[in-house]
C-alpha cells in the first residue's frame, strides 16, 4: 500500500502549540479518511518551530464501493414526501426506485444507490482541506486580503500519496513536493520522493524533524558542557521541551555573569533566566549552590563558535538579574507584618472579602487545626497571619510562581522561627497530584496546619457562596484544593474530621461584611407571625431546637445595622459561631468522597468499597475512611470473605423482595422465643457476638479485627440458608425469619454496607 506525506510549512510555531498541533493534526486527518472509507494503518505526526508533518502507512488506492439501501414513502404517498425521497437518494424519477411489497403496512418505494470507490488522492485533497479551514489552534491569524487563518503566516503544502503529488489547493497554495530546510543552514528548496527521503534531506538541511531527538540532544550538549566546566545541569524538563520548541538545529553554549548576584535567592536568578531567555542553570555538584554560568540553546552553529551569541544573551541576563536583585533589595526594606496589611487592598472574591480579610480566617482556622497535627497554635496562627504576606512584594509581582518560597526568605531574613518561615513556604502544597505534602516527620507540622485551613477555607467559603465546580470548569481550583486536603491527612496518617472542620472554617465568616454588605448572623424568631414570614424568606436551616436560624442579609450599612439591629429584627442576637447549612456541609462531604474515590482509585483501589464505607454515615475521617476501605479490601479477598458477602446479599435480596411484596419493614429484633431450629439459634448468637466485637474492634481504630470478627458470621449463615427455610408456611415463623436476616445486615453495617460492594 501507498504512504501519506503531509506538510504544513509555515512562519514559525509558539513551542507550547507545538505538540497538541501533531496531536491534533493526525488526529484529525486520520480519522476524517477512514470516514470517507480508507482504511489507513499507522500514522507518525512532528512538529518544527516551522513545518507540522504528518506520515500514514497503508494508504489504499481507493475506497470500496459501497451499496446503499434508502427506504422511501409508501406508493400513493404525497407528492411533497416523494419529491424529498427522491432529492436524498439522489435519483432523477420513480422510475429509478423500486417497489417493495407489503400486505400489513402496504407497499413503498426503496432506492438501490451503489456509489464506486474514489481515488484515495481525491479523498485526501478533501479531508486535508477541510482540516486545515478548522485546524483548533489556540490562537491563529489572517494574513493578506485572505481569510483563511493559521497559527502563522502559511508558507508552502506538501502533500504526497505514494510520491504522487495530491491536487490540493489551500489559502492560495498549491500542494508540491517541495520545501526548505533550516532558516540560517538550509533555506533552499528541495523535492522530497517520500517521508524517508524527505526526512534523510531535512537533515541534510539541518533540520531535526523529531522534537523528542531535539530535546535528548539539548540535554546531551548541556550536560556535555556542564561537566566540561565541572558543574552540574539543573535539570528542568518543561524548559527543555520548550527549547526543543525553538530550534530546529539545536546548539548549547555556556555564558556567565557576576558573582554578586548570586547574593539574591537561587531560585529568583533560576526563575529570571528561564522566563526571560530560556536559559539553563548550572550548580556545583558538591554543594548544590548555584553557580554564576548559564547555559543558553541557539538554533545555529555559529562561524565564531558562539561568541557574539554568548556575549548579547550575557548583556540581556546581567540586566534581567539586576531587576531580580532590586526587587529582592526592595523587599527587604519591608518586613512581612508591613506587607500584610497591603493585603487590605487585594480583593479575594467580591463575595468572600480582601485578601487580609480572609488571613485573619485562616489564622483562626489554623489555631483550631493545629492540635490535630501536634503543632504549636501560636506558632500556627502565626505563620497563617504571615502566609500571604509576599503576595505584595516586587519579586512575587513579577514571579507570581515564586510566592511562598519568597515569604519564607523573608521571614528567615527578618529572623522568625524556622517553623513559622517553612510554612509560609508549604502551605500551598501540594500544588498538583505529583507534588509532595509537608509532612509531619519531617518538622512540618506548622506547615500542616496552615496548609489545611488555607484549603479548607478556600472549600467552605465557595460552598458557601455557591460557587462549586462544574462538569465543564473549575476556575478556583477546588478539585486540587479537595484532593489536597486527602494527600495531607492520608499521608501523615491526621486525624481531621471533615463536618467538625467545615463547621470551624465556616464560623470564620460569622461577622465577616463584605464590600457588598453581606452579614452572617443568627435571628431568633419569637413566635411573631411577621418575622417568621420575613425570616423564611431567607431562612438557609434551623437547629434541632428550631429557633435559631442562619441568615445573610444584605444591608447598605453594616455598622448601623447591628447598631439598630433590634429595631430591623426584634430579638435578634449574633452569637459566637455557627455550623455550616446540613445541606452544604453534605454537598460538600460528597465532593470529598468523590476526589476521594479517584485517589484510591489511581492506588488500585475499588470504588465500591469506598461507596460502601462512606454510605454509614457520619465517616468524615479520610485516615480512618482509608484504613477502612484498606481492611475491607484484604478481608473480601479472603473465602471467609467473599462467602460472606454472597450471604448478606443473599439476605438483603430476599429481605427486599419480602418487604417490597408485603410492603412492610422487618427491621428490628426479633422474638427468641421463635428460633427453634438450631442453625436459627446458632445464627442469632453469631450476630450479637459479631455486634460487639466489631464495634470493640471500631472504636480503637482495629480494623482488621472488626473483619475478623465479621469472619465469624461466615458459618452460621451459610448453615442457616443451607438448613432453614426462611418462608415458613407458619407466618410468624416466615416474619421472625425475615427479621433474623434483617440483623445479619445491621450486624454488617457497623463495618460496611455490603449492598453497594459489587460481586
Amino acid at each position: 500500500m501507498a504512504e501519506l506525506l503531509l506538510e504544513l510549512f509555515s512562519e514559525e510555531i509558539p513551542s507550547r502549540m507545538q505538540a497538541r498541533a501533531a496531536d491534533d493534526l493526525k488526529r484529525l486527518v486520520t480519522d476524517g479518511l477512514r470516514a470517507q472509507g480508507l482504511a489507513v494503518g499507522e500514522a507518525h505526526s512532528f512538529a518544527t518551530p516551522r513545518r507540522l508533518t504528518l506520515a500514514v502507512e497503508d494508504v489504499p488506492a481507493q475506497s470500496p464501493a459501497v451499496s446503499e439501501e434508502r427506504k422511501g414513502p409508501r406508493v400513493g404517498a404525497p407528492e411533497k414526501a416523494v419529491e424529498g425521497f427522491l432529492k436524498a437518494a439522489g435519483l432523477g424519477s420513480l422510475g429509478e426506485a423500486e417497489i417493495v411489497k407489503d400486505e400489513k403496512k402496504g407497499d413503498y418505494y426503496v432506492a438501490r444507490i451503489e456509489k464506486p470507490g474514489r481515488a484515495a488522492a481525491e479523498i485526501t485533497a478533501e479531508v486535508v482541506a477541510s482540516v486545515l479551514a478548522k485546524f483548533p489552534w489556540p490562537k491563529s491569524m489572517r494574513w493578506g486580503s485572505g481569510t483563511f487563518q493559521w497559527v502563522r503566516p502559511l508558507k508552502s503544502i506538501i502533500c504526497l500519496i505514494d510520491g504522487k503529488i495530491v491536487p490540493l489547493e489551500v489559502a492560495g497554495l498549491v500542494a508540491s513536493n517541495a520545501t526548505r530546510g533550516h532558516r540560517f543552514h538550509g533555506n533552499e528548496v528541495f523535492e522530497v520522493s517520500g517521508f524517508e527521503d524527505y526526512a534523510d534531506k531535512l537533515a541534510g538541511h539541518a533540520v531535526m524533524l523529531n522534537a523528542a531527538e531535539r530535546a535528548d540532544e539539548i540535554r546531551e550538549q548541556a550536560e556535555a558542557l556542564a561537566k566540561k566546566a565541572k558543574l552540574e545541569l539543573i535539570e528542568d524538563e518543561a524548559l527543555l521541551a520548550e527549547n526543543a520548541g525553538l530550534t530546529e538545529w539545536p546548539v548549547v553554549l555556556m555564558g556567565t555573569f557576576d558573582e554578586s548576584f548570586l547574593e539574591v535567592p537561587p531560585e529568583c536568578l533560576i526563575t529570571s533566566m528561564k522566563t526571560h531567555q530560556k536559559c539553563f542553570s548550572v550548580r556545583d555538584p558538591k554543594t548544590k549552590k548555584l553557580a554564576n554560568r548559564f547555559i543558553l540553546v541557539s538554533n545555529l552553529t555559529a562561524t565564531d563558535g558562539g561568541v557574539q551569541i554568548v556575549s548579547g544573551n550575557e548583556k540581556v541576563i546581567r540586566a534581567r538579574l539586576a531587576d531580580a536583585k532590586f526587587f529582592w533589595d526592595q523587599d527587604l526594606k519591608r518586613p512581612l507584618d508591613e506587607m500584610r496589611i497591603a493585603l487590605d487592598g487585594i480583593t479575594f472574591h467580591e463575595k468572600l472579602g480582601t485578601q487580609a480579610e480572609r488571613v485573619e480566617r485562616i489564622k483562626e482556622l489554623a489555631f483550631q487545626v493545629a492540635g490535630a497535627v501536634d503543632a504549636d497554635p501560636q506558632d500556627a496562627r502565626r505563620a497563617a497571619e504571615l502566609c500571604k504576606a509576599d503576595l505584595v512584594s516586587d519579586m512575587v509581582g513579577e514571579f507570581p510562581e515564586l510566592q511562598g518560597l519568597m515569604g519564607r526568605y523573608y521571614a528567615e531574613k527578618a529572623g522568625t522561627k524556622p517553623e513559622i518561615a517553612r510554612a509560609i513556604e508549604l502551605h500551598y502544597k501540594p500544588k498538583g497530584p505529583s507534588d509532595t505534602v509537608p509532612k509531619e516527620e519531617d518538622g512540618d507540622a506548622v506547615a500542616i496546619a496552615v496548609a489545611l485551613a488555607d484549603k479548607l477555607d478556600t472549600l467552605v467559603g465557595f460552598w458557601a457562596i455557591d460557587e462549586k465546580p462544574t462538569g465543564s470548569g473549575d476556575p478556583y481550583q477546588l478539585r486540587r484544593a479537595a484532593l489536597g486536603v486527602i494527600r495531607i491527612a492520608i499521608e501523615n496518617d491526621l486525624r481531621v474530621p471533615l463536618l467538625r472542620a467545615f463547621d470551624h472554617a465556616y464560623a470564620q465568616l460569622k461577622t465577616s461584611v463584605s464590600r457588598k454588605g453581606n452579614l452572617f448572623l443568627f435571628a431568633k424568631v419569637a413566635g411573631n407571625t411577621a418575622q417568621e414570614e420575613m425570616m423564611r424568606s431567607t431562612w438557609v436551616e434551623t437547629d434541632d431546637a428550631g429557633w435559631n436560624a442562619i441568615s445573610v442579609w444584605s444591608v447598605k450599612d453594616p455598622d448601623t445595622f447591628l447598631k439598630d439591629r433590634n429595631k430591623n429584627i426584634p430579638d435578634a442576637a449574633l452569637v459566637g459561631a455557627f455550623a455550616l447549612p446540613s445541606v452544604l456541609k453534605q454537598d460538600l462531604l460528597s465532593f470529598f468522597a468523590d476526589r476521594l474515590k479517584v485517589y484510591l482509585k489511581d492506588k488500585g483501589a475499588r470504588h465500591d468499597l469506598i461507596d460502601a464505607v462512606f454510605s454509614l454515615g457520619g465517616q468524615d475521617d479520610l485516615a480512618l475512611i482509608v484504613k477502612r476501605v484498606e481492611a475491607l479490601t484484604e478481608f473480601l479477598k479472603t473465602d471467609d470473605g467473599a462467602n460472606l458477602l454472597a450471604g448478606v446479599k443473599r439476605a438483603s435480596s430476599i429481605l427486599g423482595i419480602e418487604e417490597k411484596k408485603d410492603k412492610a419493614s422487618y427491621g428490628g429484633g426479633y422474638d427468641l422465643k421463635l428460633l427453634t431450629a438450631k442453625e436459627e439459634l446458632a445464627l442469632a448468637a453469631a450476630i450479637e457476638s459479631v455486634k460487639q466485637d466489631t464495634v470493640a474492634a471500631i472504636n480503637v481504630e482495629n480494623f482488621k479485627g472488626a473483619m475478623n470478627a465479621l469472619a465469624e458470621l461466615r458459618a452460621p449463615v451459610d448453615a442457616f440458608f443451607d438448613k432453614v427455610t426462611v418462608n415458613d408456611a407458619d407466618p410468624k415463623l416466615r416474619e421472625n425469619r425475615l427479621k433474623l436476616l434483617s440483623e445479619i445486615r445491621a450486624a454488617t453495617l457497623t463495618v460496611a454496607d455490603f449492598s453497594r460492594i459489587a460481586g
